[in-house]
């Protein structure tokens, strides 16, 4: 989806979208949407259990919200996740490796979409393409989180632990303890990601496979 094109689908997904520039960067709708509401750093920050610093980092495009992050400040803002971007509704049951669905996120992170998003899903699944440098904010959320690194090397924090990840190595815990990961490297890091509970629910009832 090219960004133009998401931006409107945003924009006719929710109102509090701002329409009049479909080329607003995450940063920018963060800023409008959060002056718009009069509210302060802080208070967001308060909301979203995001720090100040990443809040404001974040607007000024100097660091990355991750999915989880961009849900908690959807919430803090009062919007729904449509106004960063259109989450696809498919319920594909079968994903070809020849043809894989990309998130549609601005981003410097690729997402790529392994789960099916059936109403009755439990569970998402995802492969993360992390290049070096992005920023990410500790987080966390109900649920669990069990990742599986693919390519490269990633340094990860789970509470008051640290872990450096290779290829063949991999983390489940409970995402009721903070967490937070970056690519310290040169090379991009592919990891498998599978957790609970589901980041966006189906909307619509998925008919049965034949």
């Amino acid at each position: 989806m090219k960004k133009d094109e998401g931006r409107e689908t945003m924009a006719k997904a929710n109102p509090a979208v701002p329409a009049t520039d479909p080329m607003m960067s995450f940063g920018e709708l963060i800023r409008d949407r959060r002056k718009r509401l009069k509210l302060t750093l802080n208070e967001v920050a308060l909301r979203s259990d995001l720090s100040v610093s990443f809040i404001s980092l974040a607007e000024r495009g100097k660091a990355t919200p991750s999915i989880v992050s961009l849900l908690r400040l959807a919430q803090a803002l009062d919007v729904d996740i449509s106004y960063f971007l259109a989450p696809p509704q498919t319920n594909n049951i079968l994903h070809r490796a020849a043809d894989p669905e990309y998130y549609p996120i601005d981003s410097p992170v690729t997402y790529i979409r392994l789960s099916a998003g059936h109403v009755n899903q439990k569970m998402d699944s995802f492969i993360y393409i992390i290049p070096p440098g992005p920023i990410f904010p500790r987080v966390h959320r109900d649920g669990e989180s069990f990742y599986y690194m693919l390519e490269g090397e990633l340094h990860f924090e789970v509470g008051d632990d640290s872990f450096d990840l290779g290829p063949g190595d991999s983390l489940h815990f409970d995402t009721r303890h903070s967490y937070a990961m970056r690519n310290c490297g040169e090379k991009p890091v592919k990891v498998l990601w599978v957790g609970t509970p589901v980041l966006f629910p189906s909307a619509t009832p998925a008919s049965d496979p034949e």
